[in-house]
């Protein structure tokens, strides 16, 4: 899925050290498919043990419905490295993540599934935190050609991301998309090679 830029509300879900088993409990990682991963997203936070949504859980809320950014918590992904995390996320609509760290493997399989994490230090995540808080219905702008948050305020703030990222996330593919978007040039190489 082509990522260029994105304006959108933001959900705020301040805990640290989200893992991978709170983003999607391990009871749900026997599928392969991602199709309706989104309705276990953070299941044992935003259901009670009947299965019925807890009203005071953020994504159970009309602030969550239509919401494309996650503002999370320090450290968000730590844990175990399952792909099941972004497959939840983005199958219930989010399209990035902010936050001042992700765990490693987390970003990386993020990055590879259109999710876009956006690393922020901790004085602009606290200012996001506040305005949301004022303001339920704030947005943000992401620019992901520029590399820039665009703030409600109008500050301009860069995030980080590596080049081969966002070639893919740009031009909508993952690392297997585009090595089969070379498959001519490959076969020019082999045919050169092969005398």
């Amino acid at each position: 899925m082509r990522f260029e830029r994105l304006t959108s509300r933001l959900v705020p879900l301040p805990g640290e050290n989200v893992d991978t088993d709170q983003i999607i409990p391990a009871r749900f990682l026997k599928t392969t498919t991602k199709a309706g991963m989104g309705k276990l997203l953070f299941y044992d936070w935003r259901y009670d043990s009947a299965g019925k949504p807890k009203p005071g859980f953020i994504l159970n809320t009309p602030q969550a419905a239509g919401a494309a950014v996650l503002l999370a918590g320090n450290n968000f992904g730590c844990g175990s490295s399952r792909e099941h995390a972004p497959w939840a996320l983005t199958d219930f609509g989010f399209r990035a993540v902010i936050s001042t760290s992700f765990a490693d493997i987390f970003r990386n399989n993020a990055l590879k599934n259109s999710l876009l994490p956006v690393l922020v230090d901790k004085q602009v995540h606290q200012r996001l935190f506040e305005m949301v808080d004022a303001d339920p219905e704030v947005k943000v702008t992401i620019d992901l050609a520029s590399q820039s948050l665009l703030l409600p305020d109008g500050e301009s703030v860069p995030f980080p991301i590596d080049l081969f990222s966002k070639k893919c996330l740009l031009g909508g593919v993952d690392d297997l998309g585009y090595l089969m978007a070379q498959a001519d040039r490959i076969a020019l190489y082999e045919h050169a090679h092969s005398k």
